[in-house]
């Protein structure tokens, strides 16, 4: 088909009627980041490994275990069957291009990259969507292929399985492609070359048709190592310069090398980059950022330097690194703009990483409350990196990385901004993917399509249950609660997994312990009365009256019953009682009452934290009703008391508790309080956004 026909066709798809806008400002692209695609299904070409037999789909399965679910950000099996409804449902709403801003698969495994090659080439071959994908840290976890797996399969009779690659610390000793080794665990080490991970190379072998290598029927395809344009852009020129060998980049532990590697840049190597522009149709530009950064260690090996050993992980790394690691990318960011101002075109560009913070301005309380480097702190852009992207020109962005559902807007004096997108994950609460529509005028709506209904979502629930009766039999501490089995559809289910994972993992690791020994003690009743308490008794007399529990006792258990009612001191108990009465006052002027704030506890706080967290505005549905105006009663109040002063065993019980609860509902409400973020229309010629729910 010649470019003139294919244009032309281009053109009465996406035409409902005699228009004079252009195809870009007509099109629809969805945007599916963190899809973490595992292949439950899958098989072992090797034969090292067959899987467990799944008695509703009568398929041998290949999964994770649900502790291992439970205790991560992500989900790893059910989300095969959420990218088969996300599709299905892209086809009904007609959309013709889905952008895969990074971690299309779960470490880039062969098994996993196949399963997910063959659903998306069917997808296209079937209902002629084209995918664009751009990698992210968990697709090559090293720029390079390297020995890799996981301890946490689950095998039969619900124990864990074991499956690691040649290479790795738990297969050593052996040559061949695969073997069994009785390692003295519940079930025998299975090693298989299937698990490796592939790196750039193996992942662009088996991903390249998505965008990463030129196709025919694309308007327009170049990458920064590209020496052509579109003037004389052509397909065979663009297939030759688009090879594996022709998309490296020096890349030292100081900063980029080649043209910008200054005196005493060291361990200086080659990588790949696999950044790509690409005209899918007349005037509209997808910009694919590969925005991984895998800095060379410092004590890197040039002598083999394709180990994994030489280099540093990318996922803390995002566009902080970009702005010194890979400037040239930047560079060519900043000509694909000029470009695309001259010629008319629609430009949206995508990565993997966010391009502006994502806690709507709550990174500051964040520190000061859990510590530097908690909450994925070191994955948000600094405020002068967001600037120096606003500065490229470009104006649109859709990130994923984080699982978060955010809108980030950026505006700066020179009348740059920078609106990015942060679309959440399909494998997380709340499971979701952002579809963008490109309108006259530079309007650009972007609806947030939530996928809640999932077929076959509790397809492999058998194999949990099996897992629950092992664990509880033999008494681990691994135990998970069995009640998210009964969960109705998939949108309930990652629900349950944001509360599990609030639990086991959340607040285990993230909270500190004087805060957590209040969270579990209180309940909203008392914790509106604390906001008024008046008392000099300090946190280790408390801990010292409360019938002899220690506070370490206290941190470690979810279920306390300590109360501030137990507190055996005659002048607390008074001052206690004179702060119940200013509860009750304060929360019948606004309406309340204050026995109401006793339905929720400090675990449900912290759920509904991380849930607003995640999903901003969509979590408000899932605050139980009356909530959302308590908390923001104790957010006001507690606000009133905030003050440098610093905390220590000698601090004021009630003083301690308004300093670290202040914060924590602070950070909350700002959590609550975001750009709009479900269903809006960004203006990208004035930078202005409106929200349309």
């Amino acid at each position: 088909m010649n470019q003139f026909t294919r244009n032309s066709l281009a053109s009465l798809l996406l035409f409902s009627a005699c228009t004079s806008v252009t195809a870009a400002e007509q099109v629809k692209v969805a945007f599916m980041p963190d899809i973490h695609f595992h292949d439950v299904y899958g098989q072992f070409e090797d034969g090292s490994y067959q899987g467990i037999k799944n008695s509703k789909s009568g398929e041998y399965a290949t999964i994770r275990s649900m502790y291992a679910q439970l205790t991560s950000t992500r989900l790893f099996n059910e989300n095969y069957f959420t990218l088969i409804a996300a599709l299905d449902d892209v086809v009904k709403r007609g959309v013709k291009y889905v952008s895969l801003p990074g971690d299309f698969s779960d470490d880039g495994q062969s098994v996993n990259a196949r399963g997910l090659q063959k659903i998306l080439d069917s997808y296209s071959k079937e209902h002629g969507i084209q995918f664009f994908a751009a990698p992210g840290n968990h697709d090559p976890v090293r720029p390079f292929g390297r020995a890799s797996g996981k301890p946490d399969f689950l095998g039969k009779e619900g124990k864990t399985q074991r499956i690691f690659s040649r290479g790795a610390e738990e297969c050593q000793g052996y040559q061949g492609d695969s073997a069994v080794i009785d390692a003295g665990h519940e079930l025998p080490t299975i090693c298989s070359e299937e698990i490796r991970e592939l790196g750039y190379k193996g992942l662009m072998d088996e991903l390249g048709d998505f965008g990463f290598y030129p196709q025919p029927d694309y308007v327009y395809w170049e990458t920064p190592y590209s020496s052509y344009n579109e003037k004389n852009y052509n397909f065979k020129t663009a297939s030759k310069q688009a090879a594996y060998t022709q998309r490296q980049y020096e890349i030292c532990h100081q900063g980029t090398g080649g043209e910008y590697k200054q005196e005493g840049y060291t361990s200086c190597t080659s990588v790949p980059d696999t950044s790509y522009l690409v005209e899918p149709v007349d005037g509209l530009w997808l910009l694919a950022i590969d925005a991984n950064v895998y800095t060379p260690q410092a004590d890197a090996d040039l002598n083999q330097p394709q180990a994994a050993a030489n280099f540093a992980g990318s996922g803390d790394a995002g566009y902080n690194k970009m702005l010194t690691h890979k400037k040239h990318v930047i560079e060519w960011m900043k000509e694909i703009v000029e470009r695309a101002e001259q010629q008319g075109k629609t430009l949206v560009a995508f990565s993997h990483f966010p391009m502006t913070e994502f806690y709507n301005g709550a990174a500051e309380s964040i520190e000061d409350i859990f510590g530097p480097g908690n909450f994925q702190m070191a994955r948000s852009p600094k405020e002068d990196v967001s600037r120096a992207l606003a500065k490229t020109g470009i104006k649109l962005h859709v990130g994923g990385h984080m699982h978060f559902n955010d809108t980030g807007v950026k505006r700066y004096e020179d009348g740059s901004f920078l609106f990015n997108i942060q679309a959440p994950s399909m494998a997380a609460y709340v499971p979701a993917y952002k579809l963008l529509t490109f309108k006259p005028a530079g309007q650009v709506e972007v609806e947030t399509v939530i996928l809640d209904e999932v077929p076959r979502f509790d397809e492999l629930f058998e194999h949990y249950q099996q897992e629950w009766k092992h664990l509880k039999a033999t008494g681990s501490d691994k135990l998970w609660n069995k009640d998210i089995l009964g969960a109705h559809n998939y949108y309930e289910f990652t629900n349950w997994h944001i509360t599990e994972l609030t639990r086991m993992r959340f607040l285990p690791e993230e909270w500190p312990c004087d805060l957590k020994q209040m969270l579990f003690s209180l309940d909203g009743r008392q914790m509106l009365i604390l906001s008024q308490l008046e008392s000099p008794i300090s946190q280790d007399q408390v801990n010292a009256l409360t019938k002899g529990r220690q506070a370490i006792e206290i941190c470690q258990e979810q279920n306390s019953s300590f109360a501030p009612e137990q507190i055996l001191d005659p002048a607390f108990n008074k001052a206690w009682r004179q702060a119940s009465e200013k509860a009750a006052e304060l929360a019948a002027e606004s309406n309340l009452n204050l026995q109401a704030f006793a339905d929720w506890n400090g675990f449900d706080l912290a759920v509904d934290f991380y849930r607003l967290r995640n999903a901003d505005e969509l979590a408000f549905k899932d605050v139980q009703r009356g909530r959302i105006p308590q908390y923001s009663l104790l957010a006001e109040t507690l606000a009133q008391h905030l003050n440098s002063e610093p905390i220590n065993a000698d601090s004021p019980f009630g003083t301690v508790f308004k300093q670290r609860f202040g914060g924590l509902f602070g950070i909350l409400t700002k959590f609550a309080n975001g750009n709009p973020s479900d269903h809006f229309t960004l203006d990208l010629n004035k930078g202005t956004i409106k929200d349309l729910k």
